[in-house]
């Protein structure tokens, strides 16, 4: 195995062996430090070496100069499909036996993981932003008696940042998710991928709810005036036109 230069730590490495356990079937497999994902020789599952305090490439700045952009992405990606069932069981513990807001957010997510196929956007925020997003609603109800966009956006931002702290997500990614969360009722707030893909998916959920459905003149104006992203409104038309 070839020595290499990190770029982050400014030194050479040497790549060592390591084992870890199949998250599928048990199996002990072999993986080497500078590989971040193997496929298990017994059941072919995919299994990612995620190390407790995180990997090197959650925090280093020279994380994606190290490893290249696409194995980079890659593993962001396969992270954030990782972190979505522990964000998804806080969810559910959150707010308990209000399924309506439970079964809202997983439909956001459905929108915002088919939106992400096909647009370039960051899965590592998109995914646990649409999962939270709505987090301050419960607040803002105790608190004002509403569940107002204004009031969710004031609260929800400290609640999901508990919330990610707990699930482990670096500091940089807490901070866009809750940026997100503290403007997705204000469109055009913040101009990120990421920002859009997340009202666009809350919006594919919601329209139903906001706009006569059967008027479809107005219906065209609304599709036309509040997606950002041209597979949302492909989705929406697809959908209600």
């Amino acid at each position: 195995m070839a020595i290499d230069f990190c770029p982050g730590s400014m030194k050479f490495r040497s790549p060592e062996p390591e084992e870890i356990k199949c998250s599928s079937c048990g199996y002990k497999v072999e993986i080497w430090t500078d590989e971040i994902q193997i496929t298990c020789p017994k059941c072919k599952n995919k299994i990612l070496r995620l190390k407790e305090g995180g990997n090197c490439l959650d925090w280093c700045k020279a994380a994606e100069r190290c490893v290249g952009k696409e194995v980079y992405q890659t593993y962001k990606q396969n992270k954030a499909i990782t972190t979505k069932d522990k964000l998804l069981k806080e969810l559910e513990d959150y707010f308990g036996k209000d399924q309506k807001r439970i079964n809202h957010a997983k439909k956001v997510l459905g929108f915002a993981e088919e939106i992400l196929k096909q647009e370039k956007a960051d899965w590592h925020i998109v995914i646990p932003a649409a999962i939270l997003h709505d987090v301050g609603i419960k607040i803002a109800e105790e608190k004002y008696g509403s569940s107002a966009g204004n009031l969710q956006e004031k609260e929800g931002p400290e609640v999901a940042r508990k919330i990610l702290l707990k699930a482990g997500l670096p500091k940089a990614d807490i901070e866009e998710i809750c940026e997100i969360i503290a403007h997705h009722h204000s469109p055009g707030a913040i101009d990120t991928i990421n920002f859009k893909i997340l009202c666009d998916a809350d919006w594919l959920v919601n329209l139903k709810d906001e706009v006569d459905i059967k008027d479809k003149v107005k219906l065209r104006q609304i599709v036309d005036r509040v997606f950002a992203t041209k597979t949302a409104k492909e989705m929406a038309e697809k959908i209600y036109l």
